[in-house]
This record gives C-alpha cells, sequence and structure tokens, in this order.
C-alpha cells in the first residue's frame, strides 16, 4: 500500500474513534440523572413495609407530587445496605420498619416551593400545619430549596409492631410542622419518648444521623454523593439491572 493510502486510512481511523468517544461521552447522563449506584429498598430488605406519601394525595401539599411516578422507594446501595443492618436488629427485638420517603427527585422539591409560595393554597393545613402560618414555612425552616433526600441517602420512617402490625405512638404524625415533631420534644407520654429513642439509637449504630426537628428523618452519615442533587424521576425505569443485582448480593 502506498505511504500516501496508508497515512490516510490511518487518519480516518483516528476521526472514527474521536466521533465514537464523543458521542459516548454525549449519551453519558449528566450526575443528576445518572441513576445507576440506585437501588431499589424492597431488593434489599424485601419485609420494608412502604407508604409512599408523595405518591398519594395524603400529604401537606394534597395532591401527588412531580417525580413520583411509581409508589417504590429507592435509595443509594450504601444507604440501603445501612439501613438493612437496622432492619436486622430491629426485627430481631419484635419491630418492622415502615417507609415514608427516601430518595426525592429535585423536582419534588420544586414542587414544595411552589405550593409554600402560593400563600392561599392551605387545603391541608389542619391536618399538617394547624399551628404554622403558612407564610413562615420557609422562614421557620419547614420548607428548603434543596433537600438531602436528593441526594439519595436519607429515609423518613417509623417503626410496626411485629406481633400486631400497628405504627409505635411516636407522639407526633409524620411531616407535622411543629416542634412536637423534635427529637427532643418533651412527649407527654413516657412510651412515645421511648419509642423515638429506640429508633434513632438502632439508626445511629448503623451509620445514620438524625435531624434537630423530624424524628422521622435520617440521612447516611458517609454518603457518596453529598453535593449531588439528583433529578431523575421514582420509577422502575430507573432501577439498572447492575443496581437490582446489588440487592440480591
Amino acid at each position: 500500500m502506498a505511504p500516501q493510502m496508508s497515512m490516510k486510512k490511518e487518519f480516518l481511523v483516528v476521526i472514527t474513534a474521536l466521533l465514537l468517544f464523543s458521542c459516548q461521552k454525549q449519551q453519558s447522563p449528566a450526575p443528576e440523572y445518572d441513576s445507576s449506584d440506585f437501588v431499589r429498598v424492597t431488593d434489599v430488605i424485601p419485609d420494608a413495609i412502604l407508604e409512599i406519601r408523595y405518591y398519594s394525595t395524603y400529604n401537606f401539599v394534597g395532591e401527588r407530587i412531580d417525580g413520583y411516578e411509581q409508589p417504590i422507594a429507592l435509595m443509594t446501595r450504601e444507604a440501603a445496605d445501612s439501613l438493612k443492618a437496622v432492619n436486622d436488629e430491629l426485627k430481631a427485638n419484635g419491630y418492622r420498619i415502615k417507609i415514608w420517603d427516601t430518595y426525592r427527585p429535585q423536582r419534588a422539591v420544586n414542587h414544595f416551593i411552589r405550593w409554600a409560595e402560593n400563600i392561599s393554597d392551605t387545603a391541608m393545613k389542619a391536618i399538617f400545619y394547624p399551628m404554622v402560618d403558612k407564610s413562615l414555612l420557609f422562614e421557620q425552616g419547614y420548607i428548603y430549596a434543596r433537600s438531602s433526600h436528593s441526594r439519595g441517602s436519607t429515609v423518613d420512617l417509623t417503626l410496626l409492631d411485629a406481633a400486631t402490625g400497628k405504627e409505635l405512638d411516636m407522639g407526633s404524625p409524620f411531616d407535622w410542622f411543629g416542634e412536637e415533631s423534635h427529637p427532643d420534644y418533651p412527649c407527654p407520654l413516657y412510651r412515645q419518648s421511648e419509642n423515638r429513642k429506640i429508633l434513632h439509637n438502632a439508626m445511629v449504630r448503623h451509620g445514620f444521623e438524625g435531624l434537630d426537628s423530624e424524628w422521622w428523618h435520617f440521612t447516611l452519615r458517609n454518603e457518596p454523593y453529598p453535593d449531588t442533587y439528583f433529578d431523575f424521576p421514582v420509577n422502575e425505569r430507573n432501577i439498572s439491572t447492575a443496581g437490582q443485582r446489588a440487592g440480591l448480593e
């Protein structure tokens, strides 16, 4: 083959390789849309009870929240594995975990923000925030522009009595906007405070830390994505084959 033809062939090979690399780079999802490290919680903890409130209309907004396309719970594999350790301990002591929320897309947080800015919409006030002026939700820290849930390693949960299937009395309901939801609130009943401690201590022992305003809220201390706020929707399509296998290993 003539030297000129060889050089032309090599040039074409290089150009083709560059084009393929460029296409692959363009097809790779942006970090906030990459669900490859997320697993379905029930693949890791098959006996976890789910009540995904933001997929339903029974929440402080009063409608299904943007991004919740199916009533499933997704988390990073690291968080799900740690939560399994929590569940194993609690099961041995006669409890089951019930999950209200895990990964929350940024679009859901944006939905909360729009709702909070619409002061006239108070349809669920009597149930979730009867003693709080809606205009003060941002100021008092009930609504934020960013949520640790969007980083994929946070969970909202409570406990059930395994024998009766009933929720333990925690002294306030989930998503109650008020000081009664603070973990250190002096609950009127001793049992309520003890129930909170059972949940809190188990979570802390297995790598989670709580929030000083919500007894049900815990984030993995060494979360894998401390600076990424994901925005892919909650649905089965965003569970990769690798992610499903990860929960069963």
